[in-house]
């Protein structure tokens, strides 16, 4: 399907009727309800409890897939599940910096699910935003296409440029324009209060450390946002699709946060993965934009695109395993040697 076809179609190409969006974004909100209700009583998470969500979470997308190949055939099917691969590659980059950031703030583990929730909460508005935002671009004109391509190309070589220069990610959160003016605006207690954003203290209302860092999850929720909403456009022009990929991918986040934290540490060229991925991406959207104008331009298809994303996954996953066991060897090496030494 060329780009000025798809544009001049418009909604009526979408799977998406009124009715699905209606049900897709009820059932949404009653996910999220449930996990609020879940995380009512701030406990330690523990793995069995993490790996039963996490797990419950991938199931969705898959009964999804099967049935959208079943409703609506095998392109669109094959659009989500790579729309959702994508989208969830880069929310493992979002548990990185929640990562930071719970330990910056010294969040308690009994209230850390708390915060990344309100964090995947903000994130799903968000993208709801962007997404309805990038539709219109899209109808405004096949332009957008080359608009999505450079923002993405552009994020590739900022993370290759932090990769390369080995530029420390760590920051002083305190120093964030968000905190800042949040506390300018209202006194911060110096301790948590359990769950609550908002306690009365000495007569007035104060903010609690949980309600800073919260909005701190939410001004990394805007960056995030702005390289994964033309990323998944980058699979289908479908604004449904974009939404069930997002939504998907963003739900399990949660439970996926305390099954791979001793995990994210690890997986060291994850950054030069999601570099190459968005990379990637960003010519295809080029390309879809030029064979729009010049139907000679070849465009790559949504199955190679899955197949590709896959494969820099798996390829920047075995060699940082390896790069793990060599920095581990090197290590017990030089111990060793101190020993003999000594």
């Amino acid at each position: 399907m060329s780009a000025p076809s798809a544009v001049a179609a418009g909604p009526a190409q979408s799977v998406g009727s009124v009715g699905l969006w209606l049900i897709s974004i009820a059932v949404l909100v009653a996910l999220l309800t449930a996990d609020f209700l879940v995380t009512r009583r701030p406990h330690e998470v523990q793995l069995k409890e993490a790996v039963g969500w996490s797990l419950f979470y991938l199931a969705l997308p898959v009964v999804f897939g099967l049935w959208l190949w079943l409703d609506a055939g095998t392109p669109q099917a094959v659009e989500f599940f790579t729309g959702f691969v994508v989208e969830k590659s880069l929310s493992v980059d979002n548990l990185f910096v929640f990562m930071l950031l719970l330990t910056a703030f010294a969040v308690p583990p009994a209230v850390q699910q708390r915060v990344l929730l309100y964090g995947i909460a903000g994130a799903l508005v968000l993208r709801g935003i962007f997404i309805a935002a990038g539709a219109a671009l899209l109808a405004a004109g096949t332009w957008a296409f080359l608009v999505f391509g450079l923002i993405l190309f552009a994020s590739a070589l900022k993370i290759l440029h932090e990769v390369m220069s080995k530029k420390e990610t760590e920051k002083d959160v305190s120093q964030m324009r968000s905190v800042r003016l949040l506390r300018k605006l209202m006194p911060v207690t110096d301790d948590y209060r359990g769950t609550k954003l908002t306690v009365r203290e000495n007569g007035r209302r104060a903010l609690t450390p949980l309600a800073v860092v919260v909005v701190a999850v939410f001004a990394a929720d805007i960056v995030f946002a702005v390289d994964s909403v033309p990323a998944v456009y980058g699979i289908t022009d479908d604004p449904y699709l974009v939404f069930a990929t997002n939504a998907f991918a963003l739900l399990g986040l949660r439970a996926l946060y305390f099954v791979l934290r001793s995990v994210l540490a690890k997986l060291v060229h994850l950054n030069h993965g999601l570099a190459v991925i968005l990379g990637f991406i960003g010519l295809k959207l080029v390309l879809h934009w030029a064979h729009g104008i010049w139907p000679a331009v070849p465009e790559i298809p949504t199955a190679l695109s899955l197949g590709v994303i896959i494969g820099v996954l798996g390829v920047v996953t075995l060699t940082s395993m390896r790069a793990r066991r060599r920095t581990t060897a090197a290590g017990t090496s030089g111990e060793d040697a101190a020993t003999r030494q000594g």
